[in-house]
This record gives C-alpha cells, sequence and structure tokens, in this order.
C-alpha cells in the first residue's frame, strides 16, 4: 500500500506542457513556464512543434533546460494539430506522455471550440475532463464591444466547462478580470498570473545601438514583433512620416509582411536615414539589443485584448510607452504611469505622442524610470513563479 501511495504522488509531479505554438510570445513562455516547473520538481513532458525550423527556435529558447525534458511533437508534419483537431492533440499527447494532467500555456487554443461545442451539448472527450488547465490569455468573449451568436454561444459554455469542472487550474493575466471570475465563480480554481518582465534585459544603450548599426545621437521609437496588420505598424509608419523631426529614427524589428503602402513609407523613411527594419527572425540576443538602444517603445495595436510581452519588455529596460488607448493595455499603462495613450486607431493622437516624447525632460524621464522599477516589482519572475506554482498546487490539493 505505502509503495502505491508513493508512486502515485511521483505519478502527480509528472506533467504534460502544452505549447504548439513558436511565434512570439509563446517560446519565451514556454521558457518560463518549464524553468519554474522543474525548480519545483516536475517531471515535465513539453509537447511542441519539432518540425526543423520550429525546434531550432524552441531549443534556443530552453537552452540547457531542452536536456532536463522530454519533447514530443503537438503537431503533424504540415504544422497542424495530431489527430486533426486540437482536443484530440491533447488527449493523444497525454496518452503518449503518461501524465495525468495537462497544462496549456495558452488555453486559448482549446478554449473556443470547447466553450461552444459545450454549449451545444457536444462535449470534449470525457478522457479530458478535470485533467486540462492553463493560461487564458484572450477570454475576448468576456469583453467585446458587441453581441453576436458566437460570443453568446462562448458565455454560456464557459460556465457550463466551469460548473462541469472540466478544468484545473485555470490563470489569466488580467488581474482585473480574475477578481470578476473569482467573484462570479465562487471555489472555482481561477487565478492570477502577472505577465512577467524579463530580468536579463537591461544593458547600455548605447553599445546597444553600436551592435545593430544604430545611429547614436537619435531618438528611436522601437516597434518590435510580428507583422500583423492589428499590431499598428501601418500607424507608426504614417506617424513617423507626419512627425518631421530629423532627430526620429524609427526600428523596426521582427518578421514583417508590410502593405505596399506601408513599404513605400518604410523606404521614404530609410531614404531620410529616420528608419530601419530588421525584416527577418530576432534573435533572443538581438531583442535584448533593441529593447536596450530605443528610448521608447510603440505599441499602436488595434482590437488588442489581454496584456503585452513588449509592454513587459519596455518596462524590464525602464523604457515609457506609447499605447493604444486598448482595454487591458490602456489600464495598465494609466493606472502604472508609465507613457503615453493615444485613441485606438488614430494616426494624429500617435502623431501627437511622439511629439510629447521628443519633449521630454528628465524629470519625467526620471519618473518613468521610477514608475517602471515599480512595475517590474509587481510583475517580476519571482511573482510569476510563486502564482504559477501556488495555482497548480491549490488545484490539486
Amino acid at each position: 500500500m505505502k509503495n502505491t501511495i508513493r508512486d502515485k504522488k511521483k505519478d502527480s509531479r509528472r506533467l504534460l506542457v502544452y505549447e504548439p505554438r513558436v511565434e512570439g510570445h509563446h517560446p519565451g513562455w514556454l521558457r518560463f513556464i518549464t524553468e519554474d516547473l522543474l525548480s519545483a520538481g516536475y517531471e515535465l513532458v513539453l509537447a511542441v512543434d519539432l518540425r526543423k525550423g520550429s525546434r531550432k527556435v524552441i531549443e534556443e529558447h530552453l537552452g540547457d533546460l531542452s536536456k532536463q525534458v522530454e519533447l514530443i511533437s503537438a503537431v503533424d508534419e504540415n504544422g497542424r494539430p495530431r489527430q486533426g483537431d486540437t482536443a484530440a492533440s491533447i488527449a493523444a499527447c497525454l496518452n503518449e506522455s503518461k501524465a495525468p494532467h495537462a497544462f496549456l500555456c495558452a488555453f486559448d487554443e482549446l478554449a473556443s471550440k470547447a466553450f461552444r461545442r459545450t454549449a451545444l451539448g457536444f462535449p470534449l472527450s470525457p478522457i479530458l475532463r478535470g485533467r486540462i488547465g492553463g493560461i487564458y490569455h484572450r477570454p475576448r468573449f468576456t469583453d467585446a464591444p458587441w453581441w453576436s451568436p458566437n460570443r453568446f454561444l462562448k458565455t454560456i459554455g464557459f460556465k457550463k466547462f466551469v460548473s462541469k469542472n472540466w478544468v484545473k487550474p485555470l490563470l489569466f493575466t488580467d488581474e482585473y478580470l480574475t477578481k470578476e471570475f473569482k467573484t462570479a465563480f465562487p471555489g472555482k480554481p481561477f487565478f492570477f498570473l502577472p505577465d512577467p518582465c524579463p530580468d536579463d534585459f537591461t544593458g547600455d544603450p548605447q553599445q546597444a545601438r553600436s551592435a545593430l548599426g544604430l545611429p547614436a545621437d537619435s531618438l528611436i521609437f522601437l516597434f518590435f514583433g510580428v507583422g500583423a496588420k492589428r499590431k499598428g505598424l501601418h500607424l507608426a509608419v504614417e506617424a513617423m512620416l507626419r512627425f518631421k523631426k530629423k532627430e526620429a529614427f524609427l526600428l523596426v524589428a521582427g518578421k514583417q509582411d508590410p502593405s505596399p503602402k506601408v513599404r513605400r513609407g518604410l523606404d521614404e523613411l530609410e531614404n531620410q536615414d529616420r528608419a530601419l527594419l530588421l525584416n527577418r527572425f530576432v534573435t533572443h540576443a538581438e531583442e535584448k539589443l533593441c529593447f536596450q538602444a530605443a528610448d521608447v517603445v510603440l505599441l499602436p495595436y488595434l482590437n488588442h485584448f489581454g496584456t503585452s510581452g513588449i509592454l513587459s519588455r519596455a518596462m524590464a529596460t525602464g523604457k515609457p510607452v506609447i499605447a493604444s488607448d486598448e482595454q487591458l493595455l490602456g489600464h495598465l499603462v494609466r493606472d502604472n504611469e508609465i507613457g503615453w495613450k493615444f485613441p485606438s486607431g488614430s494616426v494624429t493622437g500617435l502623431t501627437e505622442c511622439l511629439d510629447q516624447a521628443s519633449k521630454i525632460d528628465r524629470a519625467m524621464m526620471k519618473l518613468f524610470k521610477t514608475n517602471a522599477a515599480g512595475y517590474v516589482d509587481r510583475y517580476s519572475r519571482k511573482n510569476y513563479r510563486k502564482a504559477l506554482l501556488d495555482a497548480l498546487t491549490a488545484a490539486n490539493t
């Protein structure tokens, strides 16, 4: 009997971590989660994209941690979920891993379809019930500014999903929303997870500029990330074209697919020696240099829900931001006084913020740095780790 109890305890520390994506914040968060769970003694099986190019990204972010975990494939050779959909892929990975539970780095992968099916009376396979949890980054159905049949189904499905104890735990990166959920669903395993600021991003700005070939005396505005239109690169380019100060410089880093108009705008800025486009995969080391070199970080997002890893990186390097007034992102910038906001989608508003940033004095910059340091302290890796481990412990006790 004692051996059986001990084996069960050992098995409970074996955990499947499911993360099929390699773009954006996904590989960085995979490292955070892997590092923190290993520190607590978990035996990890990582279900990831093991295709050649994707595996390289994962191994770069995991570093030596990859030697401490088992890797299995979450997707097929075409990048689609194993067995055809996410739920089936998770079930297959649970079976292969022999882990009792799966932790989804982005519960969003499963949420929409799971909630719609539950609302319509076609729940997921019972093999997943009570065995799945994770981080729900963007529960859009809770705060969408319009009504739709799809949103209605998700709302009904979410309530049923939670009431029937399908998930444990569920973590949210929106502190305001977490409080609302905990009030609406008392006793359910809902937890707040701070979007962590990396603790290794500080460095000398001039050395970073030299390494990237950037002008030493320019006012550098950084646009970092993938080229999806909702990220607002077109707004940043148009605002820079309107903002005529010679010292203003736009650094765009990350794989982009600009429209012909945006491409022409970037070409014009580059011809004026007022822009540099790093239109490719940016390594982790280069990413640090970009934030170290910048004076101000741009977040001109459109229809954005949730927080932003770019905001966390900006805070880690003590840089103010210019952000769209978009839901949580707008609340964070306002409540923490860490930059400027403008009406979402407004080129005029963004241009005015560029002008305000160019006139910043030492006292204001000192205030921004102080506020950024406070933000980093609240949204630290230490607090992230504690919240993650506390949530897993509480949900499985």
